[in-house]
């Protein structure tokens, strides 16, 4: 197996286990180029769940204590990026809607956790847990919260362009976004190492862009393709330390003050 993990509109199939890491794919055509290149960064990003379980009034708690043997920048928690950071390929003119693409809801997550995909796209989100869940979309009233047992389905389809969330009444931990975009030509999900890619059917020019949380990261990477693959010389990062210490140490400021004025009751 490769080490590189793709997803080809065309080829997510049903048959990809719910526990595999990412979601791999093989080009969806004998004569389809890939761009391939390298993301970094990536360990430095925080998933909001993170952030806001150090709230007082969410009432998170952790056990977790720091262990002087494990290195520090272990010590921090990280996205696990096959199913949390999307690599969309965009082109300059609005795509055609893909094939139902299947959404695996089990674990206290979905596979993948952010996905970038045309408008008009059916989603089907299918519970592989042995309990129920209550997926609904945060302000979406076409996509209610409703019970949804062990092996079931629910459609739902993304209309216009925008960022929507998608949260679970019986697991207020679970949280996904979907990103549409009409001019998604395909995307991929990289490797543990930050590997990837992605597959292009038609050669054209391009722009490569990551997405993590519902949110753009990094810079957004001009590529032309033509007959045969691209490898990208630079890495693309996606997160830098300096935004990640300020992103944090605002996440603190707003816990301690929160604390402080629970303290206060």
């Amino acid at each position: 197996m490769s080490t590189l993990r793709t997803l080809s509109w065309r080829r997510w199939g049903a048959g990809v286990g719910f526990s595999v890491l990412a979601l791999l794919a093989l080009p969806s055509s004998a004569d389809a180029a890939r761009v391939k290149g390298k993301l970094e960064g990536f360990r430095l990003l925080r998933n909001p769940v993170w952030a806001e379980a150090k709230e007082t009034n969410n009432h998170g708690f952790s056990f977790r204590e720091p262990v002087p043997t494990v290195r520090s920048e272990f010590r921090r928690p990280f996205p696990h990026i096959p199913k949390e950071l999307c690599v969309a390929l965009l082109a300059a003119t609005p795509q055609p809607a893909p094939k139902p693409i299947l959404i695996r809801v089990g674990g206290g997550r979905t596979t993948p956790v952010t996905i970038v995909v045309v408008p008009g796209t059916r989603l089907t989100f299918q519970n592989t847990d042995p309990f129920k869940h209550r997926l609904y979309g945060v302000d979406q009233k076409t996509f209610a919260p409703a019970d949804q047992g062990h092996g079931a389905s629910r459609d739902w389809t993304p209309s216009t362009p925008g960022v929507y969330e998608i949260r679970d009444e019986a697991a207020p931990s679970l949280r996904m976004w979907i990103v549409a975009e009409p001019t998604v030509a395909s995307v991929t999900y990289p490797s543990l190492k930050g590997e990837f890619a992605v597959n292009v059917e038609t050669p054209g020019e391009y722009t490569l862009q990551a997405f993590f949380a519902g949110k753009k990261v990094g810079e957004a990477v001009p590529v032309k393709v033509d007959a045969a693959d691209v490898d990208l010389r630079a890495a693309i990062k996606v997160m830098d330390q300096k935004t990640a210490d300020a992103e944090e140490k605002a996440s603190d400021e707003k816990a301690a003050k929160a604390q402080k004025a629970q303290d206060a009751k």
